[in-house]
């Protein structure tokens, strides 16, 4: 099969497309013949790899994926062959007492496709049985692929984790990111107030049509904090702040935020060693919410309200597996706004 993979680490020159064999599943497991992937920043963090990271080589990236089921493994009763597909990108064993308590993303052997194992960059992938979600008629290949990894993460940061309410107000950095363009729709949703950063006119045209209610240009307003603080908040600051930048705005959140105010980080584009203020934490007494993926049910339930057209996935643009370097290139860049695709077939 045609995949896309690395035998080393290094720069984005390090990814190839060649052939490799297909997947062999095991009883509990389903073969799905790719149709989309969706590009993720793990890609970039695989590629140039990190500390006590080893993966047997060559790998296979890709974090999301849909597909069609070709292959059912022997125990396999929730899905069957011929059946189209969209996957939770997130594994774990099935069996600890965090997966048996609805815990899975806090599992031992917590891990994302395309991280430990191979991902969805290939014209076959396989995943367990309990990651394989059925798609209604009205949804689209590039929907279901553009769909899970980023609202899965947005759904449970929102709801579980910072406990969003109506009427609140929240900061989400960064607006065109995937998880982002998720966040809006699902605070706008919940009925939060949303306010949200972004680097060009464009992207804040298309943040406003998401339903962001401010959109400010960080590039030319680099002073932004006060604009929020002083002429939005009316001097009353930020009830929830999204922020998966890491160092370029940690210290900026953790002033904006109001007295009691949550803050919930669900990654670090621009670093993850920052200096903060620690007076900001305890004297405003901030809940500071790390959060990482979901558990099955939260995948679901975000799932659900996609398939019900109440969410909308944003694809920003589509490449073929070939020009996978330049889809990553562009990803890295930060031009898009929404979810770059991967054509796989």
């Amino acid at each position: 099969m045609k995949a896309a993979f690395i035998n080393k680490h290094g720069s984005l020159d390090q990814l190839l497309i060649g052939d490799l064999d297909i997947p062999k599943i095991k009883p509990n497991e389903v073969l799905v013949q790719a149709k989309f992937g969706a590009l993720n920043h793990i890609d970039v963090f695989l590629i140039r790899g990190w500390p006590g990271l080893k993966l047997t080589m060559p790998h296979v990236l890709g974090s999301d994926g849909s597909g069609i089921i070709k292959e059912v493994g022997s125990a396999v009763t929730t899905v069957s062959e011929g059946e189209s597909v969209t996957i939770n990108p997130g594994l774990s064993c099935g069996k600890c007492k965090f997966c048996l308590s609805g815990n899975q993303n806090f599992c031992k052997s917590f891990s994302i496709m395309g991280e430990h194992r191979w991902g969805t960059y290939c014209e076959y992938f396989k995943v367990p049985e309990e990651n394989a979600l059925k798609l209604p008629s009205n949804i689209s290949y590039e929907l279901a692929a553009a769909a899970p990894l980023t609202f899965l993460t947005a759904w449970r940061l929102l709801t579980t984790q910072a406990n969003l309410r109506p009427g609140e107000n929240i900061l989400i950095h960064g607006a065109g990111g995937g998880v982002s363009t998720a966040a809006i729709q699902i605070a706008k949703y919940i009925g939060a107030k949303v306010i949200t950063t972004t680097s060009d006119q464009d992207k804040m045209k298309k943040a406003e049509e998401l339903g962001a209610d401010h959109v400010i240009n960080y590039k030319t307003s680099p002073d932004y904090g006060k604009t929020i603080f002083s002429e939005i908040t009316k001097k009353q600051g930020i009830d929830v702040i999204v922020d998966s930048v890491g160092k370029l705005t940690i210290s900026n959140s953790l002033r904006l935020l109001k007295p009691g105010g949550r803050l919930v980080i669900p990654g670090a584009t621009t670093g993850s060693i920052a200096e903060v203020d620690i007076r900001q934490i305890f004297w405003k007494q901030i809940k500071i919410f790390g959060s990482t993926m979901s558990n099955q049910g939260e995948f679901r339930e975000v799932m659900k309200l996609v398939f019900e057209e109440k969410l909308k996935p944003i694809v920003d643009r589509k490449f073929q597996l070939e020009e996978i370097i330049e889809a990553e290139n562009y990803l890295n860049e930060g031009k898009q706004f929404g979810k770059v695709l991967i054509e796989i077939s």
